[in-house]
């Protein structure tokens, strides 16, 4: 009788539990991130609610913003006016006033747009080209000259451009050949319905089909299968180049199959020149041997290579050891892309290599005094040594107290407190904007002393002049990681390296992916770690504490390591690719470290690559550990045996 009382009693209890509504937020930063989440379920009766109770709150006019944005095309000028007035000098009043002005364009209100554009202080593409339309439409005829930038690059075209495109199509000035330069920009890009849009400016002799179209970008193939098809229309050569192009991303040795010399026959010199460059640039993100082939036969159609497959096209040839074409590469690159020190490096060395010594020298020299990877790579070429620059400036307590007192810090401080680290770290970068290197230094010691160590590390890279390496290369939690990497028998400077690439040292910090951690560990590899360490207690939960983790991260680093025939630099490869890619990206023979690492087909592995082996010299230094050279480091890569990779 009792029992069937209690069960009663715990039924008539479910109804009224079931019904208890979430606790309403108490505090005022409970207050804020419950408005956070009404403005992210467009509840804006909810938000205005909030505003009202986060009267002389720190974060109070982001809720305000939020309120004024979403209707920006009604809202009075004075209203606006208002609140940029309020808020003068803040990120809150540019993202305002850069909202406004696309309103404003959208809503063609001149006037009032000339009058706030001089005001906004970065840049803004859609802006950008509302800007251009006002001066269009004041008889400004360079503001069209101007549009041909955008009409170029490999985006949709924003609103405010289409206008003035447009006018240069009717004008006569952008002809069928400009239309199709862009359709080609788009579909490399792989801007399909982008495409499709630009094709809407043919004439109906040169229409594109649309079935067509969207068919090659589903299955080139089987577009390519079908030879039944009138050549002598310029729109089944182009999608037949777009279907080669679609088809050598995943396989240029397939897509080399289709373009025979029977095939080839039906297509004007310039575009067969277009097709090998495609094809020999994919080739070369794959590490295939024949790019280089395919670039030769790009050159016999003389045809203009972008600067990204020159680029390919000089590490095709660092592979093979050819440089004369590494030369030869770099000196058709545009002035912008040669001089950046990868290029700048690796035209020293193929200048070296040639026996042209003083030129060598010469380029080597140029990038030498940097502390990135090709600074330092050129310096040892050089025969200079690494040194810590010395501590250029310690910032007094009471400068420290100064930047803290500022806003956009407080705000950027405040929003951090609460996790919203996408918002803090746009306002610490709107902060330290036009700083001199001793307030870059109070800012970054102001980001130590609150946890900030990736707003720490990231602002006292900025100094020119004054610098402070102990922050540039912070090492919180050394302890954790430094045990566990001692444990595993890794080099703690290597280790430090990696951390510092995959999290800057927060704790909590999760990817997009899903990775966690300072380590960054995917779920199932935690899970996978955790059985293979016999870890009894592990719990996804606990992987952002830094003992856990880097517990977890430095078995894996060392069982990649070990799985790699020890090189650090396969290893690096490794941990932020995959071991099997990894392995496909070396060559059949012996390859230099830094031509592998230049030559990894995925951009962000390629630069991670190159990141953790040049913090992990810094690290060394630091922390008193072995005097290796980058280049003795990286050492040479074992070939493979296996060739190219063919799938990525």
């Amino acid at each position: 009788m009792l029992r069937g009382l209690s069960l009663a009693l715990a039924l008539a209890v479910v109804p009224l539990v079931s019904l208890a509504r979430p606790a309403a937020p108490q505090t005022q930063d409970e207050i804020f991130l419950a408005a956070r989440a009404a403005v992210r379920a467009d509840d804006y009766r909810k938000l205005a609610g909030y505003d009202a109770m986060l009267q002389g709150y720190l974060l109070q006019p982001y809720v305000e913003s939020w309120m004024l944005r979403p209707r920006l095309e009604d809202a009075s000028v004075n209203e606006v006016r208002d609140f940029l007035s309020r808020q003068k000098g803040s990120l809150l009043a540019e993202q305002v006033r850069r909202d406004w002005l696309r309103a404003l364009g959208k809503t063609q209100r001149w006037d009032l747009f000339r009058s706030e554009y001089p005001l906004l202080v970065g840049e803004d593409e859609e802006v950008g080209c509302y800007a251009l339309q006002a001066r269009w439409l004041q008889h400004d005829a360079s503001a069209l000259t101007e549009v041909r930038t955008q009409w170029y690059a490999p985006r949709e075209l924003p609103e405010g451009c289409v206008p003035l495109a447009e006018a240069l199509i009717a004008s006569g000035e952008f002809t069928n050949r400009q239309v199709w330069e862009r359709i080609r920009i788009l579909l490399e890009a792989g801007l399909v319905s982008a495409a499709w849009r630009a094709a809407e400016y043919l004439p109906p002799q040169e229409a594109l089909d649309r079935g067509d179209l969207f068919a090659v970008a589903a299955g080139a193939q089987r577009y390519l299968d079908d030879r039944k098809k009138d050549y002598s229309r310029r729109a089944v050569r182009e999608l037949t180049m777009f279907a080669l192009h679609r088809l050598a991303r995943k396989d240029p040795l397939a897509a080399a199959t289709y373009w025979d010399h029977k095939l080839r026959a039906k297509f004007s010199r310039a575009e067969q020149g277009y097709v090998w460059g495609r094809l020999a640039l994919h080739a070369a993100r794959r590490n295939q041997p024949q790019a280089m082939e395919w670039y030769g036969h790009a050159d016999v159609a003389q045809t203009q290579l972008s600067d990204e497959q020159l680029a390919w096209r000089l590490r095709a040839a660092l592979r093979q050891d050819n440089w004369a074409e590494v030369k030869v590469s770099a000196e058709k690159m545009s002035p912008l892309q040669r001089n950046e020190p990868a290029w700048v490096y690796w035209e020293g060395r193929a200048a070296q290599a040639l026996g042209n010594g003083a030129e060598a020298r010469t380029l080597f020299e140029r990038i030498a005094s940097g502390d990135d990877f090709y600074a330092r790579l050129a310096a040892e070429e050089l025969g200079r040594a690494l040194s810590i620059p010395p501590k250029g400036y310690a910032p007094t307590a009471e400068e420290v107290a100064a930047i803290a007192r500022e806003p956009g810090f407080q705000r950027a401080l405040a929003l951090y407190r609460l996790g919203q680290r996408r918002d803090a770290t746009r306002e610490w970068i709107w902060s330290i904007r036009g700083m001199d290197d001793k307030r870059l230094l109070a800012a970054a010691e102001l980001a130590l002393q609150n946890e900030m160590f990736d707003r720490a590390i990231n602002t006292a890279a900025k100094t020119q002049q004054l610098h402070d390496f102990s922050l540039r290369y912070l090492a919180p939690y050394r302890e954790d990681v430094g045990g566990h990497a001692r444990a595993q028998q890794l080099e703690e400077a290597w280790v430090l390296g990696l951390v510092r690439q995959e999290s800057r040292f927060i704790p909590a910090i999760k990817s997009s992916a899903g990775a966690a951690g300072l380590m960054q560990l995917m779920p199932a590899t935690a899970k996978w770690v955790a059985r293979r360490m016999g870890m009894q207690d592990y719990s996804w939960s606990r992987v952002t504490d830094t003992d856990v983790n880097a517990a977890l991260g430095t078995y894996y680093l060392r069982h990649v390591l070990d799985d790699l025939d020890g090189n650090p630099v396969l290893a690096a490869a490794a941990y932020n690719a995959g071991p099997g890619r990894a392995r496909r990206w070396r060559d059949t023979r012996p390859l230099e470290g830094a031509i592998y690492a230049e030559t990894i087909p995925f951009d962000e592995t390629r630069d991670y690559v190159k990141k953790v082996m040049n913090n992990t010299m810094y690290y060394a230094a630091m922390l008193g550990g072995q005097s290796r050279s980058l280049k003795a480091r990286l050492g040479v890569i074992a070939p493979g045996g296996t060739g190219p990779e063919n799938s990525k």
